[in-house]
């Protein structure tokens, strides 16, 4: 479904089906039904035409009949949903009684009868309606300007987001600049206070980036640290409680406490320590004036406050004391703006073409060195297998108008964007504008944003089984590689999340709303969309329910953000609804709320229920006759122990996640969820449902835990996995680690091949690394997709095992931790873990590590451990681990957990000050942590450090 064709595009197929011979359809009304079917084929090729030219080029006319024959399609799409949603429903599961089964029969196909006569009637008041429109405009001619052509799809952008990045900041004049008002060097007193600085700009500039990029290159020099995003419509109790999270207060108690309560909290947590805090994107001066207090306890440790605006009045008023500073954004050079634009368009050549150059200067001047204009401008030019043609260049050097300046940055910048946003394919323009349900500075889940595309009909299938997902996946790459969105990179170089830009969320939230594509409610009763978005931005403001929509009957999708979940009204008001996301509202036993889960039954078209932390404890059976259900989240209930037998009625389910929640399965459940391709969080108890695993084909993520550990169990287990041939993640856990062996890993190294897509594999089980050492020897190719290997309760590792798994090429992350007895010297060489981002080796204290010179190049984290008694006997008495030289883009944390047990404390502190001194050495200045444990502590996971938690792909 496109926002530029309405439902049209799914109403095409759905008029095919009805056409079969299943329902058996009247000549006369399967004839409407086909000429209805060209008549919507027709109006969808018109509509396309109208969405690829920009909207302000538009003629009145065209807009209006645009409108009117997109808001008729979801009406016609709800009328045949609702007919094949009865047909569908009346089916007999009575085979034991034949008498029953009968008369059940009969009644059902009289009551087909009528559904059919009722579909009848419906196509005939659609066509009537159709005729209408198309007779005021005059049967669908739509003249419309010659449209640009497509852009391309670039396959990588990471390197140019680095590249702005080094342009806004790292390499810059602006850096010292910045670091110069900072006063990070010296030890005079005037240093030691604490001092802000404000970064002021219009939008576009990269104030952000700049303060990221500050952020980074600094924060390893401060006790805690903190970047919180605030936006145009803050909440002022949101923002303080962000802070204190991300200085690391994560206190349970801090969503019930006041402003007030709250700054307190920040001065004592704040009291005794060197902070560096970020505030980003200030639009409000009483907004800072209520941070401020908050900071307003001067410890004299040396602590900074950087502020990012784009008001003048705002700068100065966050840097109103002596001493705090006002640093004002510039523009990029022409020079750096030329770097960055022909980085983008002309990645193999060593500059502009000749015959681009004069262009190249005409654009880059327009875009006035603005990092954002210039970048989202590039990716537009830029092509597939080549760049666009030189006409293009002329058309979009057009539109640009008179360039930006700081006057009319934001009216310009818009234009830009705007051009940017006509040139996507319509099925990219729905997915970009879904984006403006979520809330200013929102970091979007990747994942659960492609689970929403593909419940809205957003994501169309390209051949019979493909998996609706993995082509979601590549539309959201498609808006990164465009520009249109900001990656956010994970720990393996993956994008597990994106930001929208707040001018490019500007833009889409003024198209949405002119399109009546999605309403924001926060404050207003107007809704005329068919989808909505709940934002109470304001928790003191007090409202009631929305009673008074008269629309409801009509929505098809609504998103709410905690706590306007006070302002929804009963399910059952919702007659078309395909999308429900309460996920993170309270909807416990204890939330006071009116809202009643029985009444989901009635959302009978429903395809996506999240809700992932809303406290709940039972799912009622209702939830049953939702028999068009594809995505159920569920995650990070606690107190949600069982699901109801009637959760085998999802036929269509593709995506269940129970992670947090250990349900256990009724019995016979698993085998009718045939379509499923996620399952996380199951919880195994029993022989026959691990066997059942084996009937779900088409699974790609699964993640298991076992209640108790026993052979039969992992047989059973072992033999369905081996019918899972499509598995690319897979997790497995054991809530009774005591009651486990080593057998689960004996069975899988003996039994099952893995697949060759296999790219995550995690185990919290007792294991051996027999098995993996089996499959790479055997079969390396089997391996050669794995991205990320965790394996806990490790037995006996040894130097040949860590070479072995260094000759994995697409290995980015390893965490192995062994409780058991391991080699004594265990080397790092330079010539493995070549591609390895996040390094954890956890061998006790019975192991020492070296590092070879050149070892874990790539590595941004990396933990390991010391047995301190183990490094002095074998002669190891100045504690040199290699680590001096090593690790050259350790950027994020360097950990050591130095196990003491055997050695006295006056080894165990030089061996403390050793790797101290090597780690602090290090160029980039990664934090450093240095554990000392008296032992090991059996059966502990080591998975307290992995950052990132929430990338997870599905």
């Amino acid at each position: 479904m496109d926002i530029v064709t309405g439902a049209i595009s799914n109403l095409i197929p759905k008029l095919g089906e009805l056409l079969t011979e299943e329902f058996k359809l009247h000549k006369g009304v399967k004839k409407n039904i086909e000429d209805l079917g060209k008549e919507l084929e027709s109006m969808n090729a018109a509509l396309i035409k109208i969405g690829e030219v920009p909207r302000e080029q538009l003629d009145s006319q065209d807009k209006l009949w645009a409108d009117e024959v997109r808001e008729l399609s979801y009406v016609i799409e709800d009328v045949v949903d609702k007919f094949l949603v009865q047909v569908d429903g009346i089916r007999s599961d009575d085979n034991n009684n034949k008498f029953k089964g009968l008369m059940k029969r009969t009644t059902e196909l009289l009551k087909k009868v009528k559904h059919k006569h009722g579909i009848a009637h419906a196509i005939k008041d659609i066509q009537e309606q159709l005729q209408k429109v198309a007779d005021r405009r005059d049967r669908n001619k739509v003249f419309v300007p010659h449209p640009t052509r497509q852009i391309a799809i670039d396959p990588c952008l990471r390197a140019l987001y680095a590249e702005a990045t080094e342009l806004v900041g790292i390499y810059g004049k602006r850096d010292e600049d910045l670091m110069r008002l900072l006063s990070m060097d010296g030890d005079d007193a005037s240093n030691k206070r604490l001092k802000k600085v404000s970064i002021v700009g219009f939008g576009g500039l990269g104030k952000t980036t700049l303060a990221r990029a500050v952020y980074e290159k600094i924060k390893g020099d401060f006790d805690c640290r903190a970047f919180v995003p605030v936006g145009q419509n803050p909440d002022m109790k949101k923002v303080l409680r962000d802070i204190l999270i991300d200085l690391g207060n994560h206190h349970s108690d801090l969503a019930l406490l006041d402003a007030n309560q709250l700054i307190k909290k920040l001065h004592e947590f704040l009291e005794n320590k060197r902070y560096l805090v970020i505030i980003d994107d200030i639009w409000d001066e009483k907004l800072w004036e209520g941070i401020n207090f908050a900071f307003s306890n001067r410890n004299n440790l040396g602590s900074r406050l950087i502020t990012t605006t784009r008001i003048v009045s705002v700068s100065n008023s966050c840097c109103s004391s002596d001493g705090d500073s006002v640093y004002q954004m510039e523009p990029l050079s022409v020079d750096d703006s030329r770097m960055l634009f022909c980085k983008r368009i002309f990645p193999d050549e060593n500059g502009c073409l000749n015959e681009f150059e004069q262009l190249s200067r005409d654009i880059l001047k327009k875009c006035g060195g603005v990092p954002l204009a210039i970048i989202t401008i590039a990716s537009a030019l830029a092509g597939d297998e080549k760049m666009k043609p030189k006409c293009e260049w002329d058309i979009l050097l057009q539109s640009l108008g008179s360039g930006l300046t700081e006057d009319n940055s934001l009216e310009e910048m818009r234009r830009i964007l705007s051009f940017s946003y006509s040139n996507l394919p319509s099925h990219l323009k729905t997915c970009l504008l879904y984006l403006c349900i979520y809330p200013e500075d929102s970091k979007i889940y990747r994942d659960k944003l492609i689970w929403k595309w593909v419940a809205e009909g957003f994501v169309h299938h390209q051949n019979q089984g493909s998996s609706l997902f993995l082509l979601g996946l590549n539309y959201f790459n498609q808006l990164i590689n465009r520009s249109m969105i900001q990656p956010i990179y994970g720990i393996t170089d993956k994008v597990y999340a994106c930001r929208v830009h707040d001018m490019v969320l500007d833009l889409i939230c003024n198209l949405s709303h002119e399109a009546k594509f999605v309403n924001l409610l926060d404050g207003t009763r107007n809704i005329n969309c068919r989808r909505l978005s709940l934002q109470k931005r304001n928790e003191d403001h007090q409202a009631k329910p929305l009673t008074d929509i008269k629309s409801m009957s009509r929505m098809r999708s609504i998103t709410i953000f905690p706590p306007a979940i006070k302002l929804m009204p009963s399910l059952s008001r919702f007659e078309v609804l395909r999308v429900l996301d309460l996920s993170g509202c309270n909807l416990g036993e204890n939330s006071n709320l009116q809202l009643n889960l029985k009444d989901v039954g009635h959302l009978i078209h429903l395809r996506y229920l999240g809700l992932e932390g809303t406290n709940i404890s039972k799912l009622p059976t209702e939830i049953g006759k939702l028999q068009f259900l594809e995505v159920l989240d569920l995650g990070n209930n606690r107190n949600l122990k069982e699901l109801p037998s009637t959760v085998c009625n999802f036929r269509r389910l593709i995506y269940l996640n129970l992670v947090f929640c250990h349900v256990v399965p009724p019995v016979g459940v698993l085998q009718n969820l045939t379509s499923i391709e996620v399952l996380t969080g199951i919880l195994v108890s029993l022989n026959i449902i691990a066997q059942d695993l084996g009937n779900l084909k088409r699974l790609r993520v699964l993640e298991i835990c076992f209640k108790d550990g026993n052979l039969d169990l992992y047989e059973g287990f072992v033999k369905s996995l081996c019918n899972l041939h499509h598995i690319e993640r897979l997790i497995i856990d054991c809530k009774s680690i005591e009651t486990s062996s080593f057998e689960l890993m004996d069975l899988l190294g003996e039994r099952w091949i893995p697949p060759v897509h296999l790219r995550e594999f995690k185990s919290f089980m007792p294991s051996q690394l027999s098995a993996l050492r089996g499959w790479i020897q055997r079969d390396p190719s089997h391996l050669s997709n794995l991205s990320e290997l965790t394996l806990t309760s490790v037995k006996d590792v040894q130097q040949d095992d860590v070479e072995i798994i260094g000759r994995l090429l697409s290995l980015r992350v390893l965490h192995i931790m062994s409780t058991y007895q391991t080699q004594r010297l265990l080397v790092i060489r330079a010539d493995g873990f070549r591609c390895i981002v996040d390094f954890h080796l956890n061998c006790g204290s019975a192991t020492q590590i070296l590092f070879e010179p050149g070892a874990l190049p790539r590595a941004e984290a990396v933990l390991f451990s010391l047995g301190v008694r183990v490094a002095k006997e074998d002669g190891n008495s100045d504690f040199d681990l290699g680590l001096q030289g090593n690790f050259e883009n350790l950027c994020r944390f360097v950990y050591v957990r130095m196990y003491c047990g055997g050695a006295r404390v006056g080894e165990a502190k030089e061996a403390e000050a050793a790797v101290r001194r090597a780690l602090e050495a290090h160029p980039r200045h990664p934090r450093i942590y240095i554990d000392m444990r008296p032992d090991i502590q059996e059966g502990a996971h080591d998975d307290d450090l992995c950052e990132n938690k929430d990338e997870g792909e599905n």
